[in-house]
């Protein structure tokens, strides 16, 4: 599955559609069958709770550049991925007082 999936603190700075940038704080990585993908959340907001997946590949001069995941098969694949790994050692549905 995956080949490497690590924490970083690397930081991006990502251009929208309208040509508005934004840095984002990479979460952390995977690279699955010679693709690697980024799980980033937006740096400014310290307090979000989702994140965008989006996948390296180069342009027509070989440049990297991130891309969305336009694929649903694909992007559930790898969301489901990062959410295992992210957040797979936290137990949502625990009674948080229960050690109390």
């Amino acid at each position: 599955m995956a080949d490497d999936i690590f924490e970083t603190e690397d930081i991006y700075t990502l251009t929208d559609e309208d040509g508005v940038e934004m840095q984002f704080k990479l979460l952390a990585s995977a690279e699955i069958e010679g693709v690697e993908y980024l799980a980033l959340i937006p740096e400014a907001d310290n307090e979000a709770e989702e994140y965008v997946i989006l996948k390296r590949e180069q342009d027509e001069n070989g440049e990297d550049i991130l891309v969305t995941i336009d694929d649903d098969d694909e992007f559930d694949r790898i969301a489901d991925l990062f959410e295992d790994e992210l957040f797979g050692e936290i137990d949502y549905d625990a009674d948080p007082n229960a050690n109390k």
